[in-house]
């Protein structure tokens, strides 16, 4: 059990959050949201001690131990496995098998258990910390953004595993299908203080706008009440005989006290430009191969051919280096394929948002810079317009790159993309780094999209909602699929799973994306 007492935390004069109070119970499983930048992070270092309130009382039960999952990576053992195991308690050290179940599920083979942690990626640096962390079986687990690098195989593995989870865990997370398939109640950091409810996200945001709306409504009667009275004052208080009745209406308004209006929140507005296309068949490609050494023996993905429509929606789905984003830049023309052919229609437009795009952003451009620099025809008035959608409003505008988080680098990806007409997009991730908020106005305006979409992702939020066919990179092969994900999980299923997979099916789709949008837009009206 955790308690927070009235707690308030400021880092100079930004205030991240002002009395905020919640209760822990024994055997909860709470999902942390918020947007970007509103003190989730800081509230679980907090927890962990790493941080302290400024004020009120932050309350842990003596011997309540708390794991989490380390973000700085630091190894000391020579293999993935030994450095692992060390997180067993000393009467447990023998229990290396837990290990390696996790190890396993986290998509580690059996050869990966010997080699040196040091030498793997960054990603996968991250899940030998999750196995860590998993291992030590606290009475509390915090979880930050433990999604982050995961494929779809280890996150459908991990779901399992936190749904057996015996103890309590809080949870930050940008995937709200995750999140709501593994949590109990939501915890939101919204406008500086704190709301918890039992239930799912929707839960959460529903009680927030009918609240708000409530407000809302409250305030403007107040407010026309106070200028009947300040009629009425304004009226009687010259007459002798009234003043008397006026002086009682003031005193009645001072009573009476303010409301003030809600600010109004910043949320990602955008439409991606598009152009229009006569061909019906925008891109065709045929019997594609390719590898880094030209070497068939070393193909990474080899014989793929599939056509992109004007209005298809293809996500490509798979483990962690199995070719996806390797095909989206052979698509986009960023790689040269081995063999094979690539033909594109005339008058096919490509936007291409790719993880390793990020990187080429100039640390030294500010966010208008970069944007201008992507289609240098564009007015600055229509580039500052990007801007806003993209939420860098007037002088955040001329924030630099350098000093920007992953998401606000994500949205300068996408302001780019927007800045030039298109008929297919190129995704690779593109809810990456994205709050809650962010990714579900994504997915509408990806749905909304006149054109082609081909997108690369883990979330089976994004999956089931956009999603028309597939290209599996699965069994030691890359495949068309004629379908969507629930057909898909229906009738091939991955690897180790059973194909009877209606328990997955799910009603998260993009009516449900489209539900929480419109809460969102809710909250604007009344902001």
């Amino acid at each position: 059990m955790i308690i927070a007492n009235n707690i308030e935390k400021s880092f100079g004069p930004q205030i991240l959050f002002g009395g905020v109070s919640f209760l822990m119970n024994e055997g909860e499983r709470v999902g942390l949201v918020g947007k970007n930048g509103t003190g989730k992070s800081t509230l679980f270092k907090m927890i962990l001690g790493q941080e302290s309130p400024d004020s009120g009382a932050l309350i842990i039960p003596k011997g309540y131990r708390i794991g989490a999952l380390e973000q700085i990576i630091s190894f000391t053992q020579s293999t993935v496995l030994k450095e692992c195991v060390q997180a067993l308690s000393s009467e447990k050290q023998w229990e290396h098998y837990k290990a390696e179940i996790i190890l396993s599920g986290l998509g580690f083979s059996e050869q990966d258990f010997h080699k040196d942690p040091a030498t793997f990626s960054g990603g996968y640096q991250v899940r030998i910390n999750l196995c860590k962390a998993l291992l030590a079986s606290p009475n509390m687990l915090l979880l930050d953004e433990p999604t982050n690098y995961l494929d779809i195989l280890s996150l459908r593995w991990l779901k399992e595993y936190l749904n057996n989870w015996p103890g309590e865990m809080m949870l930050i997370t940008h995937d709200r299908d995750f999140m709501d398939k593994v949590t109990t109640h939501t915890l939101g950091i919204h406008r500086k203080k704190a709301k918890k409810v039992k239930g799912d996200t929707i839960k959460f945001y529903e009680q927030i706008v009918q609240e708000e709306e409530a407000y809302e409504l409250t305030r403007k009667n107040m407010e026309t009440k106070r200028k009947e009275m300040q009629s009425l004052v304004d009226r009687f208080r010259a007459k002798a005989s009234k003043a008397s009745m006026a002086q009682s209406r003031l005193k009645m308004m001072e009573k009476m006290g303010t409301m003030e209006k809600l600010d109004t929140e910043k949320n990602l507005g955008f439409r991606f430009n598009y152009l229009s296309c006569p061909g019906k068949t925008l891109m065709t490609i045929k019997d594609l191969s390719f590898s880094y050494d030209s070497k068939p023996e070393n193909n990474i993905f080899s014989g793929l051919s599939f056509s992109i429509g004007s209005q298809d929606r293809i996500g490509i789905i798979g483990a962690n280096g199995k070719g996806k984003s390797t095909l989206i830049n052979c698509l986009a023309g960023e790689l040269v394929y081995s063999s094979g052919s690539i033909t594109k229609h005339p008058s096919t437009r490509l936007g291409h948002f790719g993880q390793t795009n990020i990187d080429r952003l100039d640390a030294q451009n500010r966010v208008i810079d970069e944007i201008l620099r992507e289609n240098p025809s564009l007015s600055l008035q229509a580039a500052h317009s990007i801007c806003g959608a993209m939420m860098f409003d007037g002088d955040l505008s001329k924030k630099k790159v350098s000093v920007l988080s992953g998401g606000e680098r994500s949205r300068v990806l996408l302001g780019k993309i927007i800045s030039h007409p298109t008929n297919v997009l190129l995704l690779d991730e593109p809810s990456h780094h994205l709050d809650v908020e962010s990714i579900e106005a994504l997915i509408e305006e990806l749905d909304n999209y006149a054109g082609a979409l081909v997108i690369v992702t883990h979330s089976e939020l994004i999956l089931k909602s956009l999603a028309k066919n597939l290209i599996i990179f699965h069994q030691g092969r890359s495949e068309y699929f004629h379908g969507g994900y629930d057909h898909f999980l229906e009738k091939v299923g991955w690897e180790g799973e059973p194909t009877t997979a209606k328990k997955e099916k799910t009603k998260i789709n993009k009516k449900e994306a489209r539900r929480l949008r419109a809460l969102e837009r809710q909250k604007e009206r009344i902001s």
